[in-house]
């Protein structure tokens, strides 16, 4: 089991922000595993600021829920992974780790191919059923 924890941050036209890894070809959410006697949290906002630039505060931060989840890049590999909801911030830019980032219409279907599962069978729609 790999625990990472991962964010949300949309757009004002309410897309999501998307990342790929570079040596991956799934997108997913901003996000990482924890260093030693971080929180769940805690992770969420170091590894935005590392991957992004981002500065969050750990106060916004708004739980999504606990997935179980294939791991995307890990073949043989659960994910739990903690999601969180935070405001849009100020994107600084991509960390080298990063190759590609892509807004997401979570609403626009058929949805890419090049999910990764947590986002793709868990977090989007665990958000869509939140805005109902």
């Amino acid at each position: 089991m790999i625990r990472v924890s991962a964010v949300v941050l949309r757009n004002a036209a309410g897309e999501v922000l998307t990342v790929r890894k570079r040596n991956t070809s799934r997108f997913m959410l901003p996000g990482g595993k924890p260093d030693p006697g971080e929180t769940p949290a805690e992770t969420a906002v170091r590894e935005c600021a590392e991957e992004l630039g981002a500065e969050l505060d750990l106060s916004s931060l708004r739980l999504v829920g606990v997935f179980d989840a294939e791991a995307a890049n890990e073949p043989g590999y659960r994910l739990e992974g903690t999601v969180y909801e935070h405001p849009l911030v100020e994107v600084a830019g991509a960390a080298a780790e990063i190759a590609e980032t892509r807004w997401l219409d979570p609403a626009a279907l058929p949805l890419p191919d090049d999910l990764a599962p947590l986002l793709e069978h868990h977090v989007l729609p665990a958000l869509a059923s939140a805005s109902r």
